[in-house]
């Protein structure tokens, strides 16, 4: 595709708090950009505007995408979208965490299962993996070969399921059907901590179910 050879992945790590179920935690959050010189998309606007706003530099920024509705990774998307234009895309299903964080502030668009977000020519693939919250979703690039998984998989096994709004067997069934199935070699860039492969968590999967019960 055109433009695909120039597009990379940039990544910095916010620092804040993560709120729910009447809780606070301190928190390091992934921002991914993915893009090209010219344009980018953000994955999860965590904390700070700012520093977020700064690893875009002069680039045009086409969407600000949710990965699900939890506060610490939506808590800059508002600003960053007032200072960049960028509209902030969240599927529906976490619209009620949002709320809860900014209960005046609409996103501007809905992610839906299977929708393509293109961006310097490059195609992101939303798959919805509902369980660590009802509208996560996970964004696969096959042309980069890595998934962004959000919340949903992490090295050594799946989100936290413990909260509201949250149901180990549905994440489970997620990472099982639509993320086990990806390729081995597929890079998995996180929410939080370091990077793993499809093909280093999948032989976990039946630990995690046993774990989880």
């Amino acid at each position: 595709m055109a433009g695909g050879s120039r597009v990379r992945v940039d990544h910095l790590v916010t620092s804040g708090t993560f709120s729910l179920d009447g809780g606070t935690w301190e928190v390091d959050n992934n921002v991914w950009i993915v893009g090209d010189d010219t344009e980018a998309i953000v994955i999860d606007a965590a904390h700070d505007a700012d520093a977020i706003a700064a690893a875009v530099g002069d680039r045009t920024l086409a969407a600000i995408v949710c990965t699900h509705g939890h506060d610490d990774h939506i808590d800059a998307a508002p600003a960053l979208a007032a200072r960049t234009g960028a509209p902030v895309l969240l599927h529906p299903a976490d619209l009620m965490l949002w709320k809860q964080r900014h209960p005046d502030v609409e996103p501007d668009a809905e992610l839906a299962d299977r929708q393509v977000i293109t961006v310097a020519g490059t195609e992101l693939t939303v798959l919805h993996t509902p369980g660590h919250s009802p509208g996560a979703v996970c964004l696969y690039a096959a042309d980069l070969g890595t998934v962004f998984s959000g919340d949903t998989l992490f090295q050594g096994g799946p989100g936290a399921t413990g909260r509201s709004f949250s149901d180990f067997p549905t994440i489970i069934t997620s990472i099982q059907e639509r993320l086990l199935t990806l390729p081995a070699r597929t890079l998995v860039r996180t929410g939080h901590g370091d990077d793993t492969t499809i093909g280093d968590e999948a032989p976990h999967l039946e630990e995690w179910i046993a774990r989880g019960h």
